[in-house]
């Protein structure tokens, strides 16, 4: 068995938490990246979810009106 189908059969029934850690790591990225890598991390969230089988969408680690993602977290001074 794959590890990507170990990690499926050890998420069963938990797919809500999954899909709540994808959206933190995600988060946690973007801040560490200043947002400069938001639509790679989408993507990755994305494909993520639906290789878990999770068909939750993420609310948080969504973009603004800016393009940047919403981490929550103000800018740093500039």
């Amino acid at each position: 068995m794959s590890v990507m189908g170990k990690l499926k059969h050890m998420l069963k029934g938990h797919e809500d938490q999954a899909g709540q850690g994808i959206d933190k790591t995600g988060d946690f990225v973007d801040g560490r990246t200043q947002g400069k890598h938001s639509g790679q991390v989408d993507s990755a969230q994305e494909r993520l979810r639906r290789q878990m089988g999770s068909e939750q969408t993420g609310q948080t680690g969504q973009t603004g009106q800016t393009g940047q993602a919403d981490t929550g977290r103000e800018d740093p001074p500039r």
